[in-house]
């Protein structure tokens, strides 16, 4: 195989990863890494020094890719499907990298800050990260109101990278009445068949999710 994914089922930016790699139809191997193991953090690190997955072995080109974004970067570079997930032409490929960018930064990171305080059993006071979430809410909605997908009318990597940011934080801070924009991409990105899949992987892991109690029993 040309090409091996080091991930765990769980992780959101794996999942990001995934969703790429199934819209383009990629052949690829799975290695899964348990972060509680030592034997599979020296793999990982041994591959990329800050020990953090998602990461990918381009074999046949003797070269490791890690963080997400780049990662499908890479893919839509060397290893696409029939429709790339960052349009060629300049001014579209930014909308699709700004939405990207604020999926990570401004769902995902808050949403991860909520999830470590009860992970680690911190007890402190996330009413920030939660009203971080409810402020990214309002922007997409907005965003939303005129586009079928994130950044346009053509499924991108900013959608990849909703997918898993959008279903972890909701089972955190649930959309409101007044984010029905936002509530009908959720759906449409859950009908999405690549990442259908992600989902159906990442079940059996759901109950070791700190929140597993808050994922809708239509996902579980």
């Amino acid at each position: 195989m040309a090409l091996t994914l080091y991930y765990h089922p769980l992780s959101s930016y794996c999942q990001k990863v995934l969703v790429a790699l199934y819209e383009h139809g990629t052949p690829f191997e799975k290695h899964l890494i348990d972060l509680s193991s030592d034997a599979d953090r020296a793999e990982l690190q041994a591959l990329w020094p800050l020990v953090k997955f998602p990461l990918i072995r381009d074999h046949a080109r003797q070269r490791n890719v890690p963080e997400s974004s780049v990662i499908i970067e890479y893919l839509d570079h060397f290893h696409a499907g029939k429709h790339p997930l960052i349009p060629s032409d300049r001014d579209a490929a930014l909308e699709v990298r700004l939405w990207d960018r604020f999926f990570d930064n401004h769902v995902q990171t808050p949403m991860q800050q909520i999830v470590s305080d009860r992970l680690h059993g911190k007890n402190g006071d996330v009413s920030g990260y939660r009203n971080a979430l409810l402020s990214a809410y309002s922007i997409l909605d907005r965003q939303l109101a005129s586009r079928t997908w994130a950044a346009g009318e053509t499924f991108s990597m900013a959608d990849c990278s909703a997918a898993p940011a959008l279903f972890y934080a909701s089972t955190l801070v649930p959309f409101t009445d007044e984010h029905r924009h936002l509530s009908a991409y959720f759906e449409r990105l859950v009908q999405r068949p690549s990442f259908q899949r992600v989902l159906e992987e990442a079940k059996p892991c759901f109950a070791f999710y700190p929140f597993a109690e808050a994922i809708p029993e239509r996902f579980r």
